[in-house]
């Protein structure tokens, strides 16, 4: 299991709360908050981190880009991107 946590300093300053307010394409095995309301994303692998992040980018074409939706799937995105394990992945 493969857990990223998507930080609340981002330009989106997302929060669980927050993201509850949105119908963004969910992981596949969910959002989950943390006790500081941070955002944690649940993959089974790497591969599956990366896929979802290519879902979201093609998501992200369909909205406004000046939207906090917009500005919450990049944080996401980043998020994936800049996660150790998955940079690991990519690298090998």
């Amino acid at each position: 299991m493969l857990r990223i946590e998507i930080p609340s300093t981002g330009a989106s300053g997302l929060t669980f709360s927050k993201l509850e307010n949105y119908e963004l394409p969910v992981p596949p095995n969910g959002f989950s908050p943390e006790i500081n309301n941070n955002v944690v994303m649940q993959f089974d692998d790497e591969q599956q981190a990366i896929d979802y992040a290519h879902e979201l980018d093609a998501y992200s074409n369909s909205i406004d880009a000046e939207s906090v939706e917009y500005l919450i799937i990049n944080d996401i995105i980043r998020s994936v991107g800049d996660d150790e394990f998955v940079q690991a992945y990519i690298q090998s």
